[in-house]
């Protein structure tokens, strides 16, 4: 029997399997429901059954998490409480980064679709990553992260353009400031597109793709990073050998 058939027989199971596996959640929930019914005797809360949202996967020994939305904008504030700027610009970071640093720090976000917030020390605009309306070298302290390998992919709405993200590149290249940083994340490892959601690229290709800048810090958040956490100061052999790694790079301009 050839894999794709295997492949094909388990999928099947899966999908039959799917509504034997609900019923016995629904007599878990069931249980659970009386018992705590029975122990909840004062009444300090109204609790019917026709109000329940049970959740039953979230029983786990520890925490579950995504390693690369955990760790790269913890790598981010670290460095950001080093260098202390006046004020940071994101573009289009993942906005619990930005939020939570606004609050020890003036923070300008963009996004290609804007999103509504109301914070002190946050501002939230509509940009185009490709066509960027800064003055050449006008930025002391600039993010971009877990965004650029999306850009051309048309995934956001955006213009499909296979270049997208080397215009991206270029623009954040084009308006760091002498002596400012810039803090770059992107999928790490074998390069590779998986249409429409992401690029990956080798540590390699981001090197070259920003001659100009110099890289003060390379950390990586390998695949297997729920047993080693974050790498820092990781090597490119670890970083080549990578399916879909974090990148984390610092990068300075002289």
């Amino acid at each position: 029997m050839n894999t794709k058939i295997k492949k094909g027989i388990k999928y099947i199971i899966k999908i039959l399997l799917r509504p034997i596996k609900r019923f016995f959640v629904l007599l878990e929930s069931k249980r659970e429901f009386g018992a705590f019914k029975k122990l909840a005797n004062d009444n300090r809360m109204p609790m019917t059954w026709k109000d329940r949202y049970y959740f039953s996967t979230d029983k786990t020994g520890t925490t579950k998490f995504d390693a690369h939305y955990i760790y790269h904008p913890a790598w981010a504030a670290r460095i950001l409480a080093k260098t202390n700027p006046g004020r940071h610009i994101d573009i289009s970071s993942t906005l619990h980064f930005s939020t939570i640093v606004s609050a020890f720090m003036p923070v300008d976000f963009y996004d290609y679709r804007p999103a509504h917030l109301t914070l002190t020390n946050l501002t939230s605009n509509k940009i185009d990553l490709t066509s960027l309306p800064f003055k050449n070298e006008s930025i002391l302290s600039l993010s971009c992260m877990h965004t650029v390998e999306h850009i051309g992919l048309g995934r956001y709405g955006d213009p499909i353009d296979p270049n997208g993200d080397l215009k991206a590149i270029g623009e954040l290249a084009r308006v760091i400031a002498p002596g400012g940083n810039l803090l770059f994340v992107v999928p790490i490892g074998k390069p590779k597109i998986i249409f429409n959601a992401h690029r990956i690229y080798s540590y390699g290709q981001i090197l070259e793709y920003f001659p100009g800048l110099k890289l003060k810090e390379f950390s990586l958040i390998p695949d297997n990073a729920r047993e080693m956490g974050m790498v820092y100061d990781a090597s490119k052999e670890l970083a080549d050998v990578q399916n879909y790694g974090c990148g984390c790079f610092w990068f300075q301009k002289q």
